[in-house]
């Protein structure tokens, strides 16, 4: 029997998700959430690019949506900017006998550590008095830095050091809000810093990999640091989001490192470039456009890339499809998990069984 789900949000990861669900036959698609006005009413085929009618109309009413009483909600709504809201929402759809898989808010990743009991605890409340889960995961932080670097570390004998790395050309990437709001790209070099490089946010955004890395690996982080470094744009141009004035930034690179012993032994780090000619000393992608990489010191010691890549988008659309997959694959594994927050280290390795159906079907 399919799982019938409510969706919520139509943003780069929602619409991609929403398409999963809608030609998914693992799936039923029970109720659409949206936050923008014009896109009341619409069905939800269309909202996801397709061309099929689902006769599931979008709804800005998240109450009311919840009263088909689904077995699972994704949750694809922007929590950058409004983490105490998504977790409220979370929350909510938890106590309406929902589960819940998510792409925000990131904190929830692996919460202990970085959130307050106080914060924590209404969510597990929540899921125990209904009996039901919630997991939150992505591609970076997510897949690319939690279960990727466990499975090549299995074949090792010794361990030193895991480097996860994001290498990649956001030009084509048209989220307005992340890129110039949450990264600052277009801002002034060492000026009027963005939310990501405030003091303590990029510890406590990737620190939820971090720190559940080094559980799975069986110790304690004794710290997390944190660095950047911002690259000017030599002259203005244009990317998909906006503008990007002269001596504005159009390239960033940040490290996120889990220290212990007084050692790096867990690390996070990014490179993004809006221009593939900046910065040529900055690590280099493994294919044009972008790519993933996982280095582990160690015995063996392994340098391994990965280069998504899509039939319908580039590097940046075939990255947002991965963490789409990835929470959408995991609503079987999560409907039927223990109730409360879980996390990679609770679900099952494979939470790709039935990815195959359609084609077998067909």
């Amino acid at each position: 029997m399919a799982i019938r789900v409510l969706h919520v949000a139509t943003g780069n990861v929602g619409r991609i998700a929403l398409s999963q669900l809608i030609e998914d036959p693992r799936f039923e698609l029970a109720g659409l959430v949206v936050s923008s006005p014009e896109k009341v009413g619409k069905d939800a085929g269309e909202l996801a690019g397709l061309d099929v009618v689902t006769g599931v109309a979008a709804t800005g009413d998240l109450d009311a949506a919840l009263a088909v009483r689904p077995d699972c909600t994704v949750y694809c709504a922007l929590a950058e900017t409004r983490l105490f809201e998504a977790l409220d929402d979370v929350r909510k759809i938890l106590a309406a006998g929902s589960n819940v898989v998510a792409s925000s808010p990131v904190p929830l990743v692996y919460p202990w550590g970085l959130l307050p009991d106080r914060m924590i605890e209404p969510i597990e409340d929540a899921c125990r008095a209904a009996g039901v889960s919630v997991f939150t995961t992505g591609i970076d932080p997510g897949w690319a830095n939690d279960l990727l670097p466990f499975a090549i570390a299995s074949t090792c004998q010794r361990v030193e050091q895991v480097r996860c790395s994001e290498i990649a050309d956001y030009a084509t990437y048209d989220g307005a809000p992340v890129m110039f709001d949450v990264m600052g790209f277009g801002r002034p070099v060492g000026e009027d810093l963005p939310m990501l490089f405030q003091p303590g946010i990029l510890a406590a955004a990737w620190g939820v990999s971090l720190r559940m890395l080094a559980r799975g690996f069986g110790f304690e982080l004794d710290e997390i640091t944190e660095w950047f470094e911002q690259e000017p744009a030599p002259e203005a141009f244009d990317v998909a989001a906006g503008h990007i004035p002269a001596g504005g930034v159009a390239a960033v690179r940040f490290t996120i490192s889990g220290i212990a012993g007084g050692k790096e032994v867990l690390v996070v780090d990014h490179t993004t470039r809006l221009r593939d000619d900046l910065r040529p000393d900055w690590p280099r992608p493994a294919q044009d456009g972008g790519s993933y990489r996982v280095e582990i010191v160690g015995e063996p010691s392994y340098r391994v890339d990965v280069c998504p890549s899509s039939a319908k988008g580039d590097h940046n659309h075939a990255a947002i499809a991965a963490g789409a997959g990835r929470i959408v694959n995991a609503i079987p594994d999560v409907v039927a998990a223990p109730p409360g927050l879980r996390t990679p280290l609770d679900l099952p390795f494979n939470t790709a069984r039935g990815v195959f159906a359609a084609a077998l079907a067909g």
